[in-house]
């Protein structure tokens, strides 16, 4: 059995995550859970938050405080407490499933250089990462000869924008065309300008309402445009894809992976 802890198990994505890992009992069980100090749900049985049965697990404040108790922590909540609970696993030699977004980039250099088990991916749904690897075809056969713009939706509670996945996608794009994002990259337009740069990736950010997360990849000439998007409905596609990803790290060597090794998708 694959001991599951589950940080910030009170939010929307921690009880998805609870269930996603329940229907694979007994493979996988939650053993282990996080709040934040001020939480209420801090001392409660995540079963009664998350499922509709309890589970004897009792959610804490810290995970330093049960170390024993789970093999590899899934983790989509900050930055901060990200990190924070990165050193924990790194020290106490536990895997890692990480689909917290809005790193700076020397924050994800630190991530790089861990050394754990460690699932690093903006978005754990196997369908997003399935475009991904389009995504990578597509760039190669359309080249430089279209305009590439990428929009993105997400609930009106999402802080970071452009999204993780968006910026991914961008990476992806980018990489195809031999280009490096950060110098093409394009956020919003207002007002006047110059025509369009053809070699810019443009993006355009949506915060509004419920939507879990809507992405677009628009590549488009005089004549046609293709259109590669995804579109997700429920938060359980990405809890589907973090268990997935916790199960493939069961014995596999210290390293930083992407989704794209879970599924052996080769857009890298």
């Amino acid at each position: 059995m694959i001991r599951v802890a589950i940080a910030g198990v009170a939010g929307r994505m921690g009880q998805a995550l609870v269930q996603a890992v329940d229907a694979h009992k007994p493979e996988l069980q939650t053993t282990a859970a996080s709040v934040l100090a001020d939480d209420p749900a801090l001392g409660q049985d995540i079963g009664i938050i998350a499922l509709d049965h309890p589970s004897g697990v009792m959610a804490v404040t810290d995970l330093e405080t049960v170390t024993d108790d789970f093999d590899v922590l899934i983790d989509f909540t900050s930055p901060a407490s990200s990190l924070a609970h990165l050193e924990l696993c790194q020290h106490h030699g536990k895997s890692m499933v990480l689909g917290t977004t809005g790193f700076s980039a020397s924050e994800k250099d630190k991530i790089a250089q861990t050394h754990l088990p460690l699932v690093f991916a903006p978005n754990m749904s196997v369908g997003v990462n399935l475009c991904f690897d389009l995504l990578a075809r597509a760039t190669r056969v359309l080249g430089d000869e279209v305009d590439i713009e990428i929009i993105e939706a997400h609930h009106r509670f999402k802080k970071d924008a452009p999204s993780g996945t968006a910026l991914q996608m961008g990476e992806v794009v980018a990489k195809a065309l031999g280009r490096k994002l950060d110098e093409v990259a394009e956020y919003g337009r207002e007002g006047f300008s110059e025509i369009r740069d053809p070699k810019t990736i443009g993006f355009n950010s949506i915060r509004a309402g419920d939507i879990v997360g809507d992405h677009t990849v628009l590549f488009a000439v005089d004549g046609e445009h293709v259109e590669i998007t995804h579109k997700a409905s429920s938060r359980m596609t990405f809890a589907r894809g973090a268990v997935r990803a916790a199960r493939w790290l069961s014995g596999q060597p210290n390293g930083v992976y992407s989704m794209l090794d879970v599924l052996e998708l080769g857009a890298d």
